[in-house]
């Protein structure tokens, strides 16, 4: 891989260290944890408790929380945790899954959270001992958040929930939750609450398990009078689209990461594959072709890296919202991996589209980024409103 980019002026020399660190645990370790065969069901959860038990173990689910707790920065080094996903998405989808979710998962905790509620669950999620979970989206209510409807009535000191939500990774096998809803009959996102609920709490079950084409584990959750102490509100009554936008704020930046490193290992797969490969009694590298599609990936690559770390980096350094530039990254990360990957495809042919092929797989992983912590419509409506409101 070239890693020429980490000498870019976004990062510091614990950066480089981090990455490196890890790229050496990903070629060493992770095969080990995390074999190449994909797995469903119980197998395929089991991984993914490995993978968290073993980045808690090597120290890199450290980005994940802040320093006050064993993390990389007071809040978030955002840095370091898009050059994991980037370098973990470029090994393995489920390992770049397995951390990401400890990250977003936990996050309202980080900025949220008061005292006490930080020092019960995020050393454990950052020593890799408790696994988090981030549940807002509802059958009618994915990028419409207002139009929730999962309901917690105040009952003395405890909140009493009543829903469903969807669509949630790591459904069943997460230590805890945060969730999301409303606490007042008004519509919109003003009556809305974030809540972390343990995830043996009474009233809360896992309803069904969810099986899309890249493997991940995912479900629905169904609350049915699931009480949860009023202590475990994060932030203040009404402030919950406020947590939900602010971690969104920090992690949309990291899908983008991801996409990057499917992108990256998807031209590294066709390069290979393109100078190996004779067709008419030449290399298929040499091809005019071939080259133009080379060109085009690694623009895509540079270009999504360079929104990506600025994202970041502005995140880190300068702190505030990042809504536009997270915004920004992820939209074209996500799509133009889809193109490179597509590509990659190509070059590979017919080979490219059997089963279980690296290039085959990288085409089922990246679609749903481009749907999940906010679909590219939504991207793109987001980012207009920014450009809109003029410079800040």
């Amino acid at each position: 891989m070239d890693t020429s980019f980490l000498g870019w002026p976004f990062f510091d020399e614990s950066h480089r260290s981090f990455a490196a660190a890890l790229e050496d645990w990903a070629n060493t370790k992770l095969p080990s944890v995390c074999p190449e065969d994909e797995v469903h069901g119980a197998a395929m959860d089991q991984i993914a408790r490995d993978l968290v038990r073993e980045l808690g173990r090597a120290g890199f689910l450290s980005a994940c929380i802040p320093a006050a707790h064993g993390g990389r920065a007071k809040d978030f080094d955002v840095r370091g945790l898009c050059l994991a996903r980037e370098i973990l998405g470029r090994h393995a989808g489920l390992a770049d899954f397995a951390f990401a979710m400890q990250g977003l998962g936990s996050a309202a905790i980080t900025l949220f959270g008061n005292a006490e509620q930080q020092a019960r669950y995020l050393p454990r999620v950052g020593r890799g001992e408790a696994i988090a979970a981030f549940a807002i989206s509802e059958a009618d209510a994915g990028s419409d958040v207002g139009n929730m409807s999962t309901k917690a009535v105040l009952d003395g000191d405890h909140y009493v929930i009543d829903g469903a939500k969807t669509w949630i990774s790591n459904a069943g096998l997460a230590d805890f939750y945060t969730v999301f809803a409303r606490i007042g009959d008004e519509s919109g996102t003003k009556t809305l609450a974030a809540f972390v609920v343990d995830a043996d709490t009474p009233g809360l079950s896992v309803s069904e398990r969810i099986d899309v084409i890249a493997p991940h584990p995912l479900g629905s959750l169904k609350f049915e009078g699931c009480r949860v102490p009023a202590a475990n509100m994060l932030g203040k009554p009404g402030e919950g689209f406020k947590v939900a936008m602010s971690v969104l704020d920090v992690f949309r930046s990291t899908v983008g990461a991801a996409a990057l490193g499917f992108a990256r290992r998807a031209m590294d797969e066709a390069m290979a594959r393109a100078a190996k490969r004779v067709i008419f009694g030449a290399r298929l590298a040499d091809c005019q072709l071939t080259q133009a599609k080379i060109a085009d990936m690694a623009v895509a690559i540079d270009t999504s890296a360079l929104l990506i770390y600025r994202a970041a980096w502005t995140k880190d350094v300068r702190g505030g919202r990042v809504t536009r530039e997270a915004s920004m990254a992820k939209l074209h990360a996500t799509e133009q991996a889809q193109v490179v990957i597509d590509q990659a495809l190509q070059i590979f042919g017919g080979l490219g589209v059997v089963s279980g092929m690296t290039v085959e797989k990288l085409y089922r992983e990246i679609r749903a980024l481009r749907i999940y912590e906010g679909a590219s419509e939504v991207q793109k409506l987001v980012i207009a409103g920014k450009v809109m409101e003029g410079p800040t």
